[in-house]
């Protein structure tokens, strides 16, 4: 009696809290909407309306098609930083999930001062963008002059593996952080009963727990994969696009292409708002495709 007592009252108890929150929703759903049209979806539908304009400012419109659009398929610099871009990315990708997995399994092995090392690997992550830009700067820099006799400024190629390298180490704590909430839910009677069974340590990690956390991965891989394609603080920081190729940054990312061409040519305006809304369709694209990718991976283990 006790026990059904105990159920209905339970019950009761959630459905006063059910009709509580559905009147009271509103008072906390409604400012927050409000302050997301305000803040992001106006600002948006604005940019969309300013790309098809030529403009020196939002006032003094003249309404052109598609001209701009076609403008900006046509600067050879943004194609050059779309292709720095997406082999960046997948650089970055790559290394960040491997090497954050491969730290997430090594502190989940029940090691001494494992809750210090997660704090440590995840401390980076905390500091801005455009200071760590700075601070790697230095260090790459005295690096690379001392053994190269060169800079991120003069080296494509330095400028490139220096960014590669500062992202890696902001990111990979905090993926790791994830990836550790991954493993620690993977079921231990799957684990104990391959180990019966005399299954490697290897076959273990590839059929049971790889399998376990792709929702991890799934989710790991998109953050890698949005953060690294919209990178600008680090980039404007660390090489600012150097060295150039004639008038083309040749470390130019598509976020700072697009920042350039609001802010070194006015007169190119609504040019730089049809680059950042093809930007906006481009890194839209590339996420659903990894999404789908990674979440067919899902439903097939």
């Amino acid at each position: 009696m006790k026990k059904k007592q105990k159920t209905v009252n339970s019950s009761a108890v959630n459905s006063i809290q059910r009709k509580a929150m559905k009147k009271y929703a509103p008072i906390f759903i409604i400012p927050t909407f409000i302050a997301f049209c305000i803040g992001f979806v106006y600002p948006f539908l604005w940019g969309i309306k300013l790309s098809f304009f030529k403009f020196k400012t939002i006032r003094f419109q003249k309404f052109i098609g598609l001209q701009n659009y076609i403008n900006a398929l046509k600067d050879a610099s943004y194609f050059r930083a779309f292709k720095f871009t997406v082999a960046y990315t997948v650089v970055t990708m790559i290394l960040i999930n491997v090497i954050a997995f491969a730290i997430a399994l090594a502190l989940t092995r029940k090691i001494k001062g494992s809750t210090i090392f997660r704090t440590i690997f995840f401390m980076p992550n905390l500091i801005g963008g455009i200071v760590l830009g700075y601070i790697w700067k230095i260090i790459l820099n005295g690096v690379i002059q001392a053994f190269w006799n060169s800079s991120l400024a003069l080296n494509a190629t330095f400028g490139f593996w220096g960014l590669v390298i500062l992202m890696c180490w902001q990111q990979i704590g905090y993926m790791m952080i994830i990836y550790i909430a991954g493993l620690q839910n993977v079921p231990t009677d799957y684990i104990e009963a391959a180990q019966i069974d005399g299954a490697t340590g290897g076959q273990i990690l590839t059929r049971i727990t790889i399998p376990c956390i792709m929702p991890t991965i799934t989710i790991c891989t998109f953050l890698t994969l949005t953060n690294s394609f919209k990178l600008f603080n680090q980039n404007l920081a660390l090489t600012n696009g150097l060295p150039y190729d004639g008038t083309i940054g040749t470390t130019q990312m598509l976020a700072l292409n697009i920042y350039s061409s609001f802010y070194e040519n006015l007169t190119s305006l609504g040019v730089g708002q049809a680059k950042a809304v093809l930007f906006f369709i481009m890194v839209g694209i590339i996420s659903m495709v990894q999404l789908g990718f990674t979440r067919s991976r899902e439903v097939q283990e």
